[in-house]
């Protein structure tokens, strides 16, 4: 098939499976996904609690994320590329099969340390590598599932899909701390080990049902890498750093904001925690199954909207010192990002062509790792200041990101047409050659 039919709007998959194929697929990863979203809520809801009780610094519990985020930067757009030219389902389930190991090797490795069992000292750097394990290979699982359903959808409904992956993802962080309440009664990991045990369940249903029936695209690796300096795409990339960073704040942050201010136990500190995050992560769950999918705006609106939202939700953190306000702000924090992200993402994989899909995804995907390398440090560090430091920061992050939309010539017309042939000729002469 040539470049000239792979540009047209309707991509080949829509003529080899029947609508009921493609649902049957969006609602296997939709279930699929929801996994790995429950398992990020409950290791956050957890976390804190566990650091205070092993005698960490705050900035000690952000490194295994820091870590895994620095390391998530460089594979999510290998991964992303591998899955141009390997399918969609190989690297999703390498990805789901390493989130799983990784969290169970996580939790095992943090329970000998909380029993004595191990000192701290070598089984710090041992959950270090668990975590590093997510970073490595479960970076695979989320470009791939964008890139399937980019496949898989038109440019009209690409907003939708990509909002319809987002609130699986959401979904999960709202039942997340719903999972982790019900079994901690069984010991603080036991929710670690029946995330781990679902991320398994699900990569056997992704390898059992999940079709895939079109071929790789094989001449991918003759033609130009997509970089991250594409003049197509390096606004998206800086605008989604901007925002990954700015949403890592309140995740990290909020477990000691409870402990520290609102004086909870570190026993009680993750049910209340896991309350705030659901509460966050249903509106999250709101914004990309109601409004994306209902008023159907379109990637720019949800980018700008979405971004004042965020604003407002970071004032809130800032002022507020009591548990209700708190939970209202991060409702309204789930909600922004809720919006931003989808729209960032559905912007970001209508700017190239469809057989760069795998590649775009990649690299959206690592500026969430990205985020995760900045926000950790930057929350914690300010966090010592004090406790508003953090969201005074990330409120002035996401100002600065809602007037790039506005100002940038690619931002502002994000998703509104196509990428002409001559474009893309012009964007892959410019490119360095690899290194």
């Amino acid at each position: 098939m040539t470049d000239q039919h792979l540009t047209r709007d309707e991509p080949p998959f829509l003529h080899t499976t029947t609508p009921e194929e493609r649902n049957r697929a969006l609602a296997i990863l939709f279930v699929s996904l929801i996994c790995m979203g429950a398992g990020q809520s409950v290791m956050f809801a957890i976390l804190p609690s566990l650091v205070r009780r092993l005698g960490l610094s705050e900035f000690q519990g952000s490194l295994p994320f820091v870590v895994s985020a620095t390391i998530w930067l460089f594979s999510s757009g290998y991964w992303g590329r591998k899955s141009d030219r390997w399918g969609r389902k190989p690297i999703m389930l390498l990805g789901l099969i390493a989130f799983g190991i990784s969290f169970a090797s996580f939790a095992g490795i943090a329970d000998l340390g909380l029993h004595g069992i191990l000192a701290v000292a070598i089984a710090y750097p041992l959950m270090i590598a668990a975590r590093s394990l997510y970073g490595i290979f479960g970076s695979g699982t989320s470009p791939s599932a964008q890139a399937y359903i980019a496949d898989r959808t038109t440019r009209a409904e690409r907003t939708s899909g990509v909002a319809t992956l987002n609130a699986a993802f959401g979904l999960g962080t709202t039942i997340g701390p719903g999972i982790g309440s019900a079994l901690v009664v069984f010991g603080l990991f036991a929710p670690f080990y029946f995330v781990a045990l679902v991320a398994f369940a699900s990569a056997a249903a992704i390898w059992r049902f999940l079709p895939e029936t079109t071929a790789p695209h094989i001449h991918a690796a003759q033609r130009k890498r997509l970089k991250w300096h594409d003049r197509r795409i390096w606004p998206f990339i800086v605008f989604g750093i901007g925002i990954s960073t700015a949403g890592a704040v309140p995740i990290q942050t909020i477990g000691y904001l409870f402990i520290d201010v609102l004086h909870y136990s570190a026993k009680q500190a993750p049910q209340y925690t896991g309350i705030g995050m659901m509460a966050g992560a249903a509106a999250a769950i709101f914004a990309q199954l109601v409004v994306v999918q209902r008023f159907n705006l379109s990637a720019r609106t949800l980018m700008r909207w979405g971004g004042v939202i965020c604003i407002l939700s970071f004032a809130l953190f800032s002022i507020g010192r009591q548990f209700g306000p708190l939970v209202f702000a991060l409702m309204i924090n789930g909600l922004g990002f809720g919006m931003v992200r989808p729209g960032y993402a559905a912007a970001a994989s209508l700017a190239v062509d469809p057989h760069e899909q795998g590649a775009i995804a990649g690299l959206t995907g690592a500026t969430s790792g990205a985020g995760f390398i900045f926000g950790p440090m930057i929350a914690t560090g300010l966090y010592r200041i004090s406790p508003s430091a953090p969201y005074i920061f990330g409120g002035a992050l996401m100002l600065a990101c809602y007037l790039y939309a506005l100002l940038s010539p690619h931002l502002k017309n994000a998703g509104l047409a196509a990428p002409e042939a001559e474009q893309i000729e012009e964007a892959a002469e410019s490119q360095m050659p690899n290194a």
